[in-house]
């Protein structure tokens, strides 16, 4: 028995020393295709602004906001994706002026949101959408796209019922027809594959699968208040480095963090010991990825991918 289970154990570390020399052969061909390109930065997070107990300026949300403002002092073109959640507990009008306002709402203009499920705890979001206001995009709908250089971004809304998350599909349908760029991003507050605490989110399947089949690139979330980034995955959820969506989850935004489940067979990374913001450099042909943690020395993770 030991000798089998010897056997079998070998085989898996094995099989996993091939994946992580792949990924950092991969990483190394993507980065210097994409080294003498710039491209456009762009910071995100969610699960944000959490004060009970405490005062703004001591929150977990104020030491995301000084990393992103670090980042936009020295390239005021960049943007921050905010990936829903961003009040606790349940986003109020007076949560995002009395909370987020002197947090993450220092850089208001330069934000481009979407909504979570604590957005909604207030009914219709009342409080996001008077928060934002038209930077939320048209109708309170809660998605709307954009073009940020050579990428084409689409901001999604993950809590919809059912006759206006319809909508949303046939509205998205459209746009994916409409921008045919070689590099896409999509991000909304659900990951649709989890190893934290919630888990994973079938009931956004149609979402994902209209965006894989596609050809998107990347795909970000919140949700689950950890870091964690997977492989490239199918529309069926399967694993496809050549034509998969690269995701990730960044619900590190300042909320308190919380504990993780059993880890998906293609979760590549995962962390929840720090609060912190992905920083990512959108490129022509790629893009180059960095997790900035707010602790000195705390975890961190980075890489570069080619688009499709």
């Amino acid at each position: 028995m030991d000798g089998r289970k010897g056997y079998f154990a070998a085989i898996v570390i094995a099989a996993l020393s091939g994946c992580i020399a792949n990924q950092q052969l991969q990483t190394a061909q993507a980065r210097e295709v994409l080294r003498n390109d710039k491209g456009v930065t762009v910071y995100a997070a969610g699960d944000v602004a959490d004060c009970k107990g405490g005062r703004p300026e001591r929150s977990g949300a104020a030491k995301t906001a000084a990393l992103i403002e670090a980042g936009l002092a020295a390239d005021p073109a960049a943007r921050v994706l905010m990936l829903g959640d961003a009040t606790y507990p349940v986003g109020t009008l007076a949560e995002f002026t009395g909370c987020y306002e002197p947090t993450w709402g220092r850089f208001k203009q330069s934000t481009l949101p979407a909504p979570g499920n604590h957005e909604y705890y207030t009914p219709q979001a009342v409080g996001y959408y008077t928060y934002f206001g038209d930077i939320a995009g048209p109708e309170r709908r809660g998605y709307y796209s954009f073009d940020l250089g050579p990428w084409h971004v689409i901001s999604l809304n993950s809590y919809l019922k059912p006759e206006p998350y319809r909508a949303q599909l046939e509205w998205l349908a459209r746009d994916l027809a409409q921008h045919k760029t070689r590099c896409t991003l999509a991000y909304f507050h659900h990951p649709r594959f989890s190893s934290g605490g919630h888990g994973d989110n079938p009931q956004i399947d149609d979402m994902w699968r209209m965006l894989a089949q596609a050809g998107v690139d990347l795909v970000l979330a919140a949700h689950d208040h950890n870091y964690e980034r997977l492989a490239p995955k199918n529309a069926d959820g399967n694993r496809d480095d050549a034509a998969g969506m690269r995701s990730f989850v960044i619900g590190t935004g300042g909320a308190k963090l919380t504990l993780l489940r059993f880890r998906g067979l293609d979760s590549e990374v995962v962390d929840n010991s720090t609060h912190g913001v992905l920083k990512l450099a959108l490129k022509q042909q790629g893009y180059e990825w960095e997790f900035l943690p707010v602790k000195k020395d705390g975890f961190t993770d980075s890489g570069a991918g080619l688009c499709h």
